[in-house]
């Protein structure tokens, strides 16, 4: 298993004392927790420590941002998505989740970050996975313990107000373009450290203003909004006024427009680009080019953050811009236009899939998730069929890129409260039908492929006809029933218009008809429809499909004893497969490429492909591992590779294979990476 964990940010200060004793505290107990109050740095001190674990225990780490979560209803999917688990099997996913940390074979230190607001739920997972899981380590932040037995709390404090503290102030001074020097900002500086506690966010919210202010300016006024804020009539600790204090002074700094942005800009749960945002966020005083120069002022404050081209809001601001949302009366008003413009991009995704900027679109839905998911929940509470629009549309990427159990909650409860037929409907219950199929549920996927049939019938859609018999002709394929599976699409094909090339389903239906031709042994017609769909899909530069048809083209070359052909082919299609995320697209084409490289004498290139692929079958937990023809490559990949190794060699290559990564073999097979990287 490799690591998943997030870039740290740079310039980490102090904290020597607690990295030592948070190393000694993993390396003695499964569940460690960070505690602390908000702002005080929980979550940068567990990405050092889960760094350190890993440099110098070899231990692989796996990083869960749980802030992004309303409740507790993605909790398990989202800690399997860090963990790089993508779910094809019908179990409930946290037994599946437990059932292949269980398998896995290296041990793992999972970070759990912000768990407060789901803390019941977080508790009852990780017990689960570590009665289920001997080699699991789990490092847990939230502002209480998890309350569960040999829990090692260790209490996260601010930082030394005579030495950290100031070192860390000097540091975002200099970032800030305002060095610190002399005697008298030095004096100045630890006062105003004293004054806010050491605590690292309220330091970081008091530097962004000091691209417009001095040291001193920055002190004096932080002392008076202190001394009010001790003599009113707020409660909570010296540290909790502190850092309330800082954020509401940093808000009062703010601009208008830079104010009502933050306020609105919290309604997003993930990192947003500037389109999102100005989506989301222009309307009334703030126009579309107010919002591009608030969020450069918002930048500046240290309010949010810019990583690339996404920006992102610490939970704690979050927490503060919610509350001023709520005051202005918009927080409806933002959902809703925060769930609309997210619906919009979804549609737009699924016109753009058979084109250039399907990948685009796979990268987007990867990294928007957590917002998707939360325009999902909003619509399914205001406006169901809404919902079942975006779910259905959303459905199929999904299960492409390893969310199947969030397609198949989103769509099941889409469709349950959604009211009436329609297209969307009948897309919906298309979706649903190809999650169901990914799952091994085939029968469940014949009757919602009859369904979304009889809905795009009642409708006069073609394109929805010809993608019900693409998911028919799957469960056909999956069931090794090949000559139904080319029946259905045929048949579809002929009583259906449109271009050759033309429309999703058109292309689902040719790519289907591949493979059935295949598996009948049909080899020179699959081939050669095989070969036209990828011309005309490399003409739209388009990879999704392109990559099935160079694995038909792959399975094709191997049976005809054609290796190296099928090389080319397994590797083009790996190429795609990882360009979209594919974690099941690249177990097959690993498999393949493992029989490939057999068959051209590359024994210990065909061990480490098919240990990667073993790895990202384990990934998805699928019980059938591709269509049923797959099955004798494997056979035949396995006696190749034992007769150019011998047996002891073959053991001997697997076991170094099985200390890389799956992806780092799949990069260097592709060429990405220099052998052993």
């Amino acid at each position: 298993m490799s690591s998943h964990l997030p870039p740290a940010s740079p310039g980490f200060v102090g904290r020597l004392d607690e990295l030592r004793d948070l190393a000694a505290a993993l390396r003695a107990h499964r569940l460690v927790t960070l505690t602390g109050a908000g702002g005080v740095g929980k979550s940068r001190l567990a990405l050092h420590a889960a760094e350190e674990t890993v440099r110098s225990s070899h231990r692989a780490a796996a990083w869960a941002d749980l802030w992004q979560l309303r409740d507790d209803r993605l909790l398990v999917a989202t800690v399997a998505d860090a963990l790089g688990f993508a779910d094809h099997t019908p179990a409930l996913p946290l037994d599946a989740l437990a059932e292949w940390l269980a398998a896995a074979d290296d041990d793992l230190l999972l970070v759990l970050d912000s768990c407060e607001h789901v803390s019941a739920a977080c508790a009852a997972l990780v017990a689960r996975l570590l009665r289920a899981c001997p080699r699991l380590t789990v490092l847990a932040t939230g502002r209480q313990p998890l309350g569960l037995p040999d829990e090692r709390r260790f209490v996260v404090e601010p930082l030394p107000v005579d030495t950290d503290a100031p070192a860390l102030l000097g540091r975002l001074a200099d970032d800030a373009g305002r060095p610190l020097t002399g005697t008298a900002d030095a004096v100045v500086a630890a006062r105003l450290c004293a004054r806010l506690q050491g605590i690292p966010l309220a330091l970081e919210l008091a530097a962004g203003q000091l691209a417009d202010r001095d040291v001193q300016d920055v002190d004096r006024q932080l002392a008076l909004l202190l001394d009010l804020s001790a003599t009113g009539h707020r409660t909570g600790p010296p540290r909790h006024r502190a850092l309330r204090t800082t954020i509401g002074w940093s808000h009062e700094l703010c601009a208008p427009a830079e104010r009502l942005l933050w306020a609105r800009l919290s309604v997003f749960r993930g990192p947003m680009d500037t389109e999102a945002a100005v989506a989301v966020c222009a309307d009334g005083p703030l126009a579309p080019a107010d919002v591009e120069q608030a969020l450069a002022g918002l930048v500046r404050a240290s309010v949010i953050s810019l990583d690339g081209d996404r920006y992102r809001m610490l939970d704690t601001v979050r927490e503060y811009g919610l509350t001023w949302l709520d005051a202005l009366g918009e927080t409806t008003r933002v959902a809703d236009r925060h769930a609309r413009h997210h619906a919009r991009a979804v549609r737009r995704a699924d016109r753009a899939w058979y084109g250039a900027d399907q990948i685009r679109w796979y990268r987007w839905i990867a990294a928007a998730h957590a917002d998707l998911c939360a325009a999902l929940d909003h619509l399914l509470l205001t406006r169901p069929d809404e919902a079942v629009g975006m779910a259905g549309h959303l459905g199929f990427f999904w299960s492409c890129c390893g969310h199947l159990p969030e397609a198949a909650r989103y769509l099941d409860e889409a469709l349950a409260l959604g009211t009436g037929p329609g297209p969307a409907r009948g897309r919906a219950l298309w979706a649903l039908g190809v999650v169901r199929v990914l799952r091994g549920e085939y029968e469940t996927g014949r009757e919602l492929a009859q369904a979304a049939r009889a809905q795009a019938e009642s409708a006069g859609d073609t394109d929805a006809v010809l993608r019900a018999a693409y998911l028919l002709a799957l469960t056909h394929l999956l069931g090794g029933r090949p000559l139904a599976a080319e029946y259905v699409v045929d048949s579809a094909l002929a009583q259906t218009e449109g271009p050759a090339t033309g429309g999703a389903g058109r292309v689902l239906c040719r790519l289907a008809r591949v493979f059935a031709l295949t598996a009948r042994g049909l080899l020179d017609q699959a081939g050669e429809s095989a070969a036209e769909l990828r011309r005309d899909s490399l003409a739209r530069d388009e990879w999704w499909t392109r990559s099935y048809a160079d694995y038909q083209l792959a399975l094709i070359a191997l049976n005809e004893d054609r290796a190296a052909t099928a090389t080319a082919h397994a590797l083009s299609m790996l190429e795609g497969k990882l360009l979209i995320g594919d974690n099941f697209g690249l177990a097959l084409g690993l498999d393949v490429l493992a029989s490939a490289l057999a068959a051209q004498g590359s024994g210990e290139r065909a061990v480490a492909a098919h240990t990667a692929a073993e790895r990202y079958w384990s990934a998805v937990g699928h019980p059938q591992r591709g269509t049923p023809e797959l099955a004798p490559l494997r056979v035949r990949y396995e006696e190749t590779a034992r007769s150019l190794l011998g047996d002891d060699g073959y053991d001997e290559a697997a076991a170094r294979a099985m200390l890389r990564a799956a992806g780092s073999i799949t990069r260097e097979l592709l060429g990405r990476t220099p052998p052993g990287g």
